[in-house]
């Protein structure tokens, strides 16, 4: 039977969103005689958030790797907006549409948080700029119209203004965090891979990123989506639509928050038994 994406015309708007911005399919990696992944595959619909959890040493940032291009998996598809990627380098995934984010936030410390955003954006749309920019820093302190609307946009989005002109170096690690989110959407990407994005953040922090991430997806202009891993399951379980369960390199289960929630095979990953219980509202129990 033809599935109702097969249906519509190739030209049409609808076509265009039922083709996933990010699959990976079948996906194994092996290192040596491990198996770190093993016939994964996965889904991002434009503009949504989807979850990927999983105990430590599951594969979460082994098939994060994949999907960036720091790592080519023994064998597997990854298709960025229904275009094959696997042999792409993590430098053409960013010029394609793909941004990322690292559990540590990789800013320049010498550089203010607008500085970043409009650093990112000429990465981007204004690469014959990056050298001025070496040679002369000021020149970021010299962004045209185009820029200072996008840069002043995201700015405003992300609760970023009133920090706008301060040293990354003198801010709290939640507010990092978010420079990191704005200099990736700077970019004006399709997807953004969040990785472990609430590590080391208290309870006000977690908050107050998730609730971002969440106007991030629902008032960006070109339908952003994002993919996170995370060990806040609680986290994760209310902000994604969709979500995946890796456990030893295998994709244990996936489906919408509620399923996940109720799944024996995720509460044994977790728990170490299928007991009624759900993965726990904390950060769950991690296998050594």
């Amino acid at each position: 039977m033809t599935s109702p994406a097969e249906t519509l015309d190739a030209a049409s708007p609808d076509r265009v969103t039922a083709v996933p911005v990010l699959a990976a399919t079948g996906i194994t990696v092996r290192f040596g005689g491990l198996v770190a992944l093993s016939e994964v595959s996965l889904e991002v619909p434009r503009g949504t958030i989807v979850g990927l959890v999983g105990p430590n040493g599951a594969g979460k940032s082994t098939l994060f790797a994949v999907l960036s291009g720091l790592l080519r998996p023994a064998s597997g598809r990854v298709e960025l907006g229904g275009t094959d990627i696997t042999a792409a380098s993590p430098q053409r995934r960013a010029r394609d549409g793909l941004a990322r984010t690292f559990q540590q936030p990789e800013l320049f410390l010498g550089l203010t948080v607008r500085e970043h955003l409009v650093l990112a954006h000429r990465v981007r749309y204004a690469r014959q700029r990056l050298w001025r920019d070496m040679v002369d820093p000021r020149s970021l302190l010299r962004p045209n119209a185009e820029e200072d609307e996008r840069v002043d946009g995201l700015l405003e989005l992300l609760g970023l203004t009133t920090v706008a002109r301060a040293p990354v170096g003198a801010l709290p690690l939640g507010t990092s965090r978010l420079v990191e989110v704005a200099r990736a959407l700077a970019t004006r990407p399709d997807v953004i891979l969040l990785d472990e994005p609430l590590s080391g953040l208290d309870m006000q922090e977690s908050e107050k990123l998730a609730s971002t991430l969440r106007k991030v997806v629902e008032e960006s202009e070109r339908r952003v989506s994002l993919l996170m891993v995370e060990h806040d399951v609680a986290t994760v379980l209310s902000l994604s639509s969709r979500m995946y369960v890796l456990d030893f390199g295998e994709l244990i289960a996936s489906g919408t928050p509620a399923q996940i929630r109720h799944n024996a095979a995720v509460r044994a990953a977790y728990l170490g038994d299928e007991g009624d219980a759900p993965p726990p509202a904390g950060r769950p129990q991690e296998h050594q």
